[in-house]
């Protein structure tokens, strides 16, 4: 597609709203998505860590 300035670039024939609107929503999904899967893999993490020492504490105790 060629443009003749950037203001029909941004306008995209009128329909600019709806097309940057629609970039806007999947670049929001996308960061969503991966914000969430980085906070669920923290949590995977923690409560592994839990459970590890969790074991610990329940063989020192069968140990003694």
């Amino acid at each position: 597609m060629f443009f003749h300035s950037w203001s029909d670039f941004i306008n995209m024939g009128g329909y600019g709203f709806y097309v940057w609107l629609s970039y806007g929503l999947s670049f929001l999904a996308i960061i969503l998505l991966i914000a969430e899967e980085s906070w669920r893999r923290k949590a995977l993490i923690k409560e592994m860590q839990r459970a590890e020492q969790r074991e610990k504490r329940q063989k020192m105790r069968g140990s003694v």
